[in-house]
């Protein structure tokens, strides 16, 4: 019986996050309560506090699930790619692509830094897609200390000018333009020859 009570618990757990995440991504962590997340995920109030102390540590899993989300994307996308600066334009437009995506952009870089913190947000940026970046900067030889903060940064301001665009597929394709004469620059400074 403990058994089918930890399975339970657990798929409790999974169906909360995914309301949650849903509910978060579509009204915004101000617009959602406790208990309506609870009764969209067919439980009670007292069961989702049971996993998560307050909507605030569930935000913050929410969150967690996201940049993770994001992460996964990129490392797909970027799989088996051998040349790290396609890897890196490829894994860069990825990025763009999901964090652009409305529900998951207002989680990511709308509500997320306001409900958890600058500092909470950007530890959990950085275990999940940045340090991805990082990886991929490192491969392609880039060493300037600011590289991944600065190209990181810069990803985040291009999804939210995406997504207050009037036309985004026009806008994520200028996007897109800007992220790899960005990559040109960084391939240019850090070719030892110096000529590019």
């Amino acid at each position: 019986m403990p058994r089918a009570s930890r399975a339970d618990s657990a798929a409790t757990r999974e169906r909360v996050l995914d309301v949650a995440s849903r509910c978060f991504g579509e009204q915004g962590y101000a617009a959602v309560g406790v208990a309506a997340i609870a009764a969209a995920a067919g439980v009670t109030r007292g069961a989702v506090y049971n996993h998560f102390p307050d909507k605030q540590a569930l935000f913050a899993e929410v969150l967690r699930r996201a940049h993770a989300r994001v992460a996964a994307h990129i490392e797909a996308e970027t799989a088996g790619l051998t040349d790290p600066w396609r890897a890196l334009a490829v894994g860069c437009e990825a990025f763009l692509v999901a964090a652009t995506d409305p529900a998951l952009r207002r989680v990511l870089l709308v509500d997320g830094p306001a409900v958890v913190g600058w500092r909470s947000w950007r530890e959990a940026d950085r275990e999940a897609s940045e340090s991805s970046l990082d990886r991929g900067l490192a491969a392609a030889g880039v060493t300037l200390p600011a590289a991944t903060a600065a190209l990181s940064g810069a990803m985040n301001e291009l999804s939210v000018w995406v997504a207050a665009h009037d036309d985004p597929t026009e806008a994520l394709a200028s996007a897109t333009s800007t992220v790899r004469l960005l990559l040109a620059g960084l391939r240019a400074g850090s070719d030892p020859s110096g000529d590019g």
